[in-house]
């Protein structure tokens, strides 16, 4: 390997949103991140929504009536009589 090209890897203190903090190896020295071990649904086994600006809640309300343009057959065009 040359020398002087490679970034440093170093010690990395991770900070999860949960408060769970952790030690690792980057090439940065903090990293912070949303979900971690300690608070991901399948390691935890809670059903745990991460809404990030109101997408869960945009998404129900969309879908929640049916009137979503998708859903609704479409109209047949009726035939000119004369």
């Amino acid at each position: 390997m040359k020398d002087g090209i490679h970034p440093n890897y170093q010690d990395t203190t991770v900070t999860c949103g949960c408060g769970n903090t952790f030690q690792t190896r980057s090439t940065r020295p903090e990293l912070k991140i949303d979900i971690c071990s300690d608070c991901h649904p399948f390691y935890t086994g809670k059903l745990k929504y991460v809404d990030t600006a109101g997408r869960i809640d945009k998404f129900q309300k969309k879908f929640a009536a049916g009137t979503y343009g998708s859903l609704q057959k479409p109209k047949k065009a009726k035939k000119a009589t004369k």
